[in-house]
């Protein structure tokens, strides 16, 4: 009976960790709002005990708050650090000075690109100096994410590329899938992002292997076109202080070259596995 007791006492335990919380103050100004996503973007100070000042997006408790706050707003807000202290969630959001608020534009952003269009034709540049083009990969499930290697948040960058990691290596696994998909990171800071550093970048998650580049491109292009390949799938950025606050956009293409999906906030490694496997076995249209 008392190892029983014990057990549940410790399971007990084990989820109270797991599910820990810890509050940080934030204060800083307001760059970018996206209530769709229920995130907005923020230039803050340096959080003690947390992180240095930068500017990155955060999710909000409350999605009125990601509608109401405009930017230039200065904000004071609690930070807060779930499970492994890699999820940060705004809370308790004070507007305290509205002042620097931007006049508003007339013009709208357009839309992105709706599932079935065709991919843009735009020119990247991967890791060996190759030019490569969205185009190329027809007849194959393609996988599109956004990173930056300079990306010091775990939780940005580094986890899309880890998850990606573990997708070519589940894919290895199964050479028919491994045939008909393929992996593509495009940079959002082409200035620094060469080849040569792409490929650097690239090998650490390829566990210095370069025959994975056979199936992971990791690509950069020109600002212009970025900024269109970005448009076209609904891709929000920014540079701030040598930093890039951006939106983590996964954009599935199918083997026929049109758009298939996109994720924006929630998704999990093996919900992406997933269904980039189902569109591969898909055939392609002729």
């Amino acid at each position: 009976m008392k190892r029983i007791v014990t057990a549940v006492v410790f399971a007990a335990l084990v989820a109270a960790c797991k599910g820990k919380t810890t509050r940080y103050e934030l204060t800083g100004e307001v760059v970018q709002r996206n209530p769709a996503t229920s995130e907005i973007t923020v230039k803050h100070n340096e959080i003690p005990g947390l992180m240095p000042a930068m500017t990155m997006p955060y999710k909000v408790s409350s999605p009125l708050m990601a509608a109401i706050v405009e930017p230039g707003d200065k904000i004071a807000a609690d930070v807060i650090t779930e499970g492994n202290g890699k999820d940060y969630l705004l809370d308790n959001i004070r507007i305290t000075d509205t002042s620097g608020r931007k006049a508003p534009k007339t013009a709208t952003a357009a839309p992105p690109l709706p599932p079935g269009s065709r991919v843009p034709d735009l020119e990247l540049i991967n890791q060996d100096g190759k030019t490569i083009h969205l185009t190329d990969f027809k007849g194959k499930a393609l996988l599109v994410t956004f990173i930056y290697t300079r990306c010091p948040l775990p939780n940005f960058c580094p986890r899309l590329s880890s998850q990606f990691a573990r997708i070519h290596e589940d894919l290895a696994k199964t050479p028919e899938d491994y045939s008909r998909t393929h992996l593509l990171a495009i940079t959002l800071d082409p200035a620094y992002d060469t080849p040569a550093v792409l490929r650097k970048y690239g090998l650490a998650y390829l566990h210095d292997e370069a025959s994975g580049f056979s199936h992971w491109d990791f690509a950069s292009t020109s600002a212009d076109k970025l900024e269109k390949l970005a448009a076209a799938f609904g891709l929000s950025y920014q540079e701030a202080d040598n930093q890039i606050s951006h939106t983590m956009d996964i954009v599935l293409v199918s083997p026929g070259g049109t758009i298939s999906k996109y994720w924006s906030t929630d998704w999990t490694t093996p919900e992406l596995e997933d269904a980039l496997r189902q569109a591969a076995r898909k055939p392609a249209p002729r």
